[in-house]
């Protein structure tokens, strides 16, 4: 197996953006999976590199990465050395870093098979709703696979309520990472670019209007982000496919740090799936 880690996109006046590339040398062309991670999270959390080499295992070239305002550095992917990044990021950077990735793939780099054959997008969490926006406006996206994917981005900043009308006064608000126990900075940037890009940021509008092959994943027990918006994807564009994991939590019973040298059943059973709906 190829495995390429912290490769680096430069673009003028951008916070560069970090990845990792996984697959098996072949002659045949290689089809491609971008992995979006989501909300406090980055490539190097958990279990992703068990499921970037499964992939591989099935001839898929993997490529994740750590959108550029993610709270990382350069020199320090993990966890969130950079809150003053972190505070700036929105929406539309995320739909761009994942636009900067597509074109470090077409740009045909050592750092990639030498044929390429589709491009496909998984997104987790909050990175379930920007693949699902991407995939709808991008016709280099031939299928997407939500796992744990919210399903509605304005619902989330509880507008009218005196926590936001707090945000609004003070410009800035902050959220308890419960593993690190930092207090994450997100600056009320954040909601005015939603605003201004309301209509490309809905996902019930990308859902309905995706003419491609989706496949919908939720844990039965994910505290996080309820089933119902697994649900809810899926009744907006019923060609989709929609699976419930039983006894799966947010984050498919995976954890930060994953010692171990296998999956999760739960987890392991979204990569199956997930490659044959890919296949």
């Amino acid at each position: 197996m190829i495995f390429k880690k912290n490769r680096i996109i430069h673009s003028k006046d951008k916070k560069p953006i970090l990845y990792d590339v996984y697959y098996t040398e072949t002659e045949k062309p290689q089809p491609i999976v971008i992995f979006c991670h989501g909300y406090k999270g980055y490539k190097d959390w958990g279990a992703w590199h068990l499921v970037a080499e499964a992939f591989a295992e099935k001839d898929f070239c993997f490529l994740k990465f750590n959108f550029s305002h993610n709270g990382g550095t350069m020199e320090d992917p993990i966890d969130f050395p950079d809150l003053e990044a972190f505070a700036e990021n929105n929406f539309s950077l995320e739909l761009d870093d994942l636009d900067r990735v597509l074109k470090e793939i077409e740009s045909r780099n050592e750092n990639f098979p030498k044929k390429i054959s589709t491009i496909s997008l998984i997104g987790h969490s909050r990175g379930g709703g920007i693949v699902l926006i991407k995939a709808e406006e991008d016709t280099r996206i031939s299928k997407v696979a939500a796992w744990a994917s919210v399903s509605d981005f304005k619902a989330r900043f509880q507008e009218g309520t005196t926590e936001f009308e707090m945000w609004k006064e003070t410009g800035v608000a902050y959220v308890e990472n419960s593993r690190t126990k930092q207090m994450m900075p997100n600056n009320f940037q954040f909601y005015e670019d939603f605003k201004n890009n309301e209509k490309r940021l809905t996902i019930s509008r990308a859902v309905k209007n995706l003419t491609i092959p989706l496949l919908v994943i939720h844990g039965s027990d994910d505290p996080t982000v309820s089933v119902k918006e697994a649900k809810a994807i899926h009744s907006w564009n019923p060609k989709s496919e929609l699976l419930i994991i039983p006894g799966a939590d947010h984050v498919f019973n995976a954890k930060h740090p994953w010692e171990e040298a296998a999956l999760p059943n739960q987890l392991k059973t979204v990569v199956e799936r997930t490659i044959e709906f890919l296949k």
